[in-house]
């Protein structure tokens, strides 16, 4: 984790009323910039360094980009049982069952498919036996937890753990607790939670993501996107162990960091027709933005009271 800029102490507004101390501080985490914004009476410098500590720690023991990782070593192990600290046994097991909640349009155990289609080397386009292997190594079925002996096992020695749709939500929730201060706002990769007080936050149009297409006030929540729009920005259906289709973008309001996470690839996955089936059946707060400026909202998205703006108008 390398810093990227120096921390700033600033007065800041807790519950829009009293003056108290604030503190904004931008760092690289998790390949991607940490923004944190602090509010409270206490030490706000130990607050963020506690929060970094706590990405720091889940960095090291969560990251397949590090070889030397906990869930690298599980990757690594060709079939057989490694043991694990309960608190990642809990967590592979919490994103196992979200993986059939959602009818496996999230899969935490992708890492088959993403090295068939070569998404951490630029890409490429994997041949048809290829991909059927990769398919083949590519489910969360395949992960086996024993919480009683302290283990993980993945079911085919080429299945692996990729957490690229759910750690850095995680992440998020681990270090506001890691924090403890009233009020603030943390900005990882683009996804946020905010808590202590409202916020006024944008989702982006899917064509330009330097455009707003809506606003809300985010408090006591994570607001999390996902769409395909950025260069080199794919998407796998695990069901079909193919690239989604780039039709727009979807937003996602949860409670939790990790949830908001997931659920945002999932109803990506899912596509502008059952994704916001599913999140209204399931009461979920998402809005679809599609590519030809259309938007579906839920009604746990609508109750939050979203300002759209119209693409002419900006």
């Amino acid at each position: 984790m390398t810093p990227v800029a120096t921390l700033l102490l600033v007065p800041a507004l807790l519950g829009g009323e009293a003056v108290v101390p604030g503190l904004d501080r931008r760092v690289l985490a998790m390949g991607t910039e940490l923004s944190l914004h602090l509010e409270g009476a206490g030490d706000l410098r130990r607050a963020s360094e506690a929060a970094l500590a706590e990405a720091i720690r889940l960095e090291t023991a969560c990251s397949t980009w590090d070889p030397a990782s906990a869930w690298s070593r599980l990757n690594a192990a060709g079939g057989r049982p490694v043991a694990l600290d309960q608190e990642w046994i809990a967590l592979l097991g919490h994103v196992k069952a979200w993986s059939h909640r959602t009818g496996g349009a999230f899969d935490p155990a992708l890492m088959a498919l993403v090295r068939a289609w070569g998404l951490r080397q630029g890409g490429k386009i994997p041949g048809p036996q290829a991909l059927a292997e990769a398919r083949l190594a590519s489910s969360a079925a395949l992960l086996e937890l024993d919480p009683v002996a302290g283990t993980a096992r993945l079911a085919h020695p080429e299945a692996g753990v990729e957490e690229g749709a759910f750690l850095k939500g995680h992440a998020l929730d681990r270090m506001k607790a890691a924090a403890g201060t009233p009020a603030g706002l943390l900005d990882l990769g683009g996804q946020l939670l905010a808590w202590g007080r409202a916020v006024p936050v944008s989702v982006a149009d899917p064509l330009d993501r330097q455009r707003p297409r809506l606003t809300l006030r985010l408090r006591n929540a994570s607001l999390a996107s996902s769409g395909t729009s950025e260069r080199g920005r794919h998407i796998l259906d695990p069901r079909s162990g193919q690239p989604c289709p780039a039709w727009g973008s979807v937003a996602v309001v949860a409670a939790e960091g990790l949830e908001a996470d997931l659920l945002s690839t999932a109803l990506y996955v899912m596509g502008p027709e059952a994704g916001p089936a599913w999140a209204e059946r399931h009461g979920a707060a998402a809005v679809f933005l599609l590519n030809d400026g259309s938007l579906r909202m839920t009604r746990a998205f609508r109750a939050l009271h979203p300002t759209l703006l119209s693409r002419e108008s900006r």
